[in-house]
């Protein structure tokens, strides 16, 4: 509500009007007036109103009748009923209604300005109240989502901000930073969080069936498909779709994406019917499109259309002031889980975490999590030997501290470490691709094989 609230009066008589406009004035309040019933609630049409005055005895449209209709265009709206005739009757009707209180002429300026004040103060508590049960509803749908650091405050402030709205959203973070979990946020804080949330990832599907399980197929459209079957375009009509790895998508299929977001319409393989749908696009990407564009790996006018607005998620290694949040989020959820309530890190164990530079992400931390909480002994302690090794070996290195080797280390130990550690995290980003791995490495794929066998790391 506003700092200076607005009172509407409706009454057929002049001077009532001007006599109650002129005791709310000089308490402050926004007051305007209108005559009859159909005047009041095109003014608050035009100007929503705070608190009515509405006289129940008015020409044409009854105050009832008003008050009802007054109630329809705004639930929250607090009428107060005023009238000469006093009676029993009158008030009840008025009350069933929807009015907040009954007043009769003649009245004490005391109790008018009494009514009005708790009238307006009902008001209020009722907004508080439903911005807080939006507030609520919101940051519900954030449970899964942990952090407390600044570029996660961010990330929730944008997921409150796109939400209510229908625009596209692109989601860019490495492999397990939790894309999808964003896009579920964002539509559960929607007013489409009643309808499907339709998560389709592109990478796994193969590109021959990829058409067909976006946009579905009429019987007969090619071999094996021997009933029609419905798109998930279709199936989310009303939602959200959420297209995950979107950097992957043929360059066909692309061109049919692009129609679908500008005329929200699409046909079936094989099918000569238009089907019109109203949906939400979320895409996510684990790689540079703009490198893919360059590289004419990805439509140019598709990316303006998905990037309209863009959620960038922070690497675990960037928010490490997380990590003990995530830690503890995953052994309350695994312990639960497997019946093992008296789970707990040791301190020296979370310190170990915290040095490490999780390539894998917050997915990483997590599968670590469980298989902790699984191994640990019967007393629930989380120790460092319940740490898989490659873990331990992506902790972050200061190759300029002398600690290492004053501990007996060598030179020649700390670099293969850190050649391990490079290496791993290549693997990590290319999502266990040799290929890719060592594009990003810039060497051979035959030397990172050599290398992934002189430092016996396993593609899993």
């Amino acid at each position: 509500m506003s700092t200076q609230p607005s009172i509407l009066v409706v009454d057929d008589e002049e001077i009532m009007r001007e006599v109650i406009t002129t005791l709310l004035e000089e308490e402050g309040y926004r007051v305007i007036s209108s005559a009859t019933g159909e005047e009041g609630i095109e003014r608050v049409k035009e100007d929503a109103s705070d608190l009515v005055l509405l006289d129940l005895m008015l020409p044409s449209m009854s105050g009832l009748e008003t008050l009802e209709e007054l109630i329809r265009i705004d639930p929250d709206i607090v009428v107060v009923m005023i009238s000469a005739y006093a009676s029993i009757e009158n008030a009840v009707n008025a009350t069933k209604s929807g009015a907040f209180d009954f007043i009769t002429k003649p009245f004490k300026n005391e109790e008018l300005l009494l009514v009005v004040k708790n009238g307006l103060k009902k008001r209020s508590l009722e907004i508080e109240n439903r911005q807080l049960k939006r507030t609520l509803k919101e940051r519900s749908s954030f449970k899964n989502i942990v952090g407390k650091s600044e570029p996660m405050q961010q990330v929730f402030d944008l997921i409150t901000q796109v939400a209510p709205r229908r625009s596209t959203v692109l989601i860019a973070g490495e492999s397990g930073t939790g894309k999808e979990l964003v896009a579920r946020a964002i539509h559960s804080c929607s007013p489409r969080s009643n309808h499907a949330f339709v998560a389709v990832n592109s990478g796994s599907i193969p590109s021959d069936l990829l058409e067909s399980e976006l946009f579905g197929h009429v019987k007969g459209a090619f071999t094996g498909a021997i009933a029609s079957k419905k798109g998930l375009f279709e199936i989310a009509d009303g939602g959200t779709i959420f297209l995950d790895e979107v950097g992957t998508l043929p360059l066909e299929t692309q061109s049919r994406l692009l129609r679908v977001i500008q005329e929200r319409e699409f046909r079936q393989v094989g099918g000569l019917k238009t089907i019109v749908v109203d949906v939400r696009i979320i895409a996510a990407t684990n790689i540079d499109l703009k490198e893919a564009m360059e590289q004419q790996r990805f439509r140019e006018d598709l990316y303006y259309r998905l990037n309209v607005i863009s959620i960038n998620l922070p690497p675990l290694r960037e928010r490490r002031r997380d990590i003990p949040l995530l830690a503890e989020h995953f052994i309350r959820q695994f312990s639960k889980e497997n019946d093992r309530p008296d789970c707990h890190l040791d301190p020296s164990t979370l310190k170990l975490l915290m040095e490490c530079d999780w390539p894998g992400n917050v997915r990483e931390l997590e599968n670590v999590m469980e298989r902790a909480v699984v191994l640990a002994p019967d007393e629930g302690r989380i120790t460092e030997e319940l740490l898989p090794r490659e873990v331990l070996d992506s902790r972050s290195m200061d190759l300029g501290s002398l600690s290492s080797l004053e501990n007996g280390a060598t030179l020649k130990n700390l670099v293969l470490e850190y050649e391990k550690k490079l290496i791993m995290t290549a693997l990590q980003k290319a999502d266990w691709s040799q290929k890719k791995a060592a594009k990003l490495l810039r060497m051979n794929r035959s030397t990172l094989n050599e290398k992934l066998k002189r430092l016996h790391i396993k593609i899993p």
